[in-house]
């Protein structure tokens, strides 16, 4: 019934959200072409990106993909203006990256919601963790609260509040499996998992490593995560026509049928463009779904 409900609010955004600019159309067809950066992960955004880079052409807009391998890079790219827009990050990880750094991005809106599961070589399933087990979690903050709150809500630690999108290892106030924690660059935990009994693993980077939540991951995250993954541009850019085309051509059937078809056990499709939304999602109490957490 959910899954029915969720085809419906896509059609229905698709629909509502489906106007032609005709601007777009006659930019494409007068020969006017203008360029457009954009920086990304290679799975599954790099991907989707090159899906519609011929149908951008076609609306007037040559896009340029720019590849990066971590989750650093990109943000960095779009602050020093080497890139335009770019698709890796969640959106509190997006917020908190760049308070740290001093500049202010922000989300022309979401896409997909890549999970964050623990894998592991050594056990089939969490029961299995033995006392004193080393776990490998994300080091930067936005990712590592997911991974905690991920564990809290499983039962396997409990936190101090587990609605805080800032939970650190220092608001762990139960772990009666006196479960290790090491903390690692995101990029790098995929090629180490196997050194340590368990490890958190974004899917960008699960899927680089053959690793799949559903087939591989011991622990996934529940469906109605608020992490989606966020188209995002500087402040001040988002009605930025070249980044609109980009997101609208993200939203299309042909990027939905191909995330179904190829990542239907690793990302939920989101669509919102158009349609009224909680934070940033398709209005999930409306239609009867999980909502996501609350926000602050």
């Amino acid at each position: 019934m959910k899954k029915l409900l969720l085809g419906l609010a896509v059609s229905l955004c698709l629909l509502s959200c489906g106007k032609t600019d005709n601007k777009s159309s006659e930019t494409g067809k007068n020969g006017k072409v203008e360029k457009l950066k954009v920086a990304a992960t290679p799975i599954p955004a790099g991907e989707l990106l090159k899906l519609v880079k011929y149908d951008l052409l076609k609306e007037g807009v040559d896009m340029e993909i720019v590849e990066f391998n971590d989750y650093v890079q990109p943000d960095k790219a779009l602050q020093d203006k080497s890139v335009d827009a770019n698709l890796f990050q969640h959106k509190p990880y997006m917020e908190n990256f760049g308070k740290k750094n001093g500049f202010e991005m922000t989300a022309v809106g979401p896409l997909y919601l890549p999970t964050l599961s623990m894998y592991s070589d050594k056990v089939k399933s969490v029961d299995e963790l033995k006392n004193g087990a080393t776990i490998i979690v994300p080091n930067d903050p936005t990712n590592l609260a997911r991974a905690l709150l991920i564990m809290d809500k499983k039962g396997i630690i409990k936190v101090k509040n587990n609605k805080d999108f800032g939970t650190k290892l220092t608001d762990i106030v139960e772990n009666k499996k006196n479960l290790k924690f090491v903390e690692m660059s995101a990029d790098q935990i995929a090629p180490r998992y196997k050194e340590v009994d368990a490890a958190f693993i974004n899917s960008s980077f699960a899927l680089d490593a053959g690793l799949n939540p559903k087939q591989n991951g011991i622990l996934n995250e529940d469906k109605d995560s608020p992490y989606a993954n966020v188209l995002a541009v500087l402040k001040g850019n988002e009605k930025d026509p070249r980044v609109q085309k980009l997101y609208k051509a993200l939203q299309s059937e042909k990027v939905k049928k191909f995330i179904q078809e190829k990542y239907k056990d690793v990302l939920d499709y989101i669509i919102s463009v158009g349609c009224k939304y909680y934070y940033n999602y398709i209005p999930f109490d409306v239609m009867g779904l999980p909502l996501p957490l609350e926000k602050k």
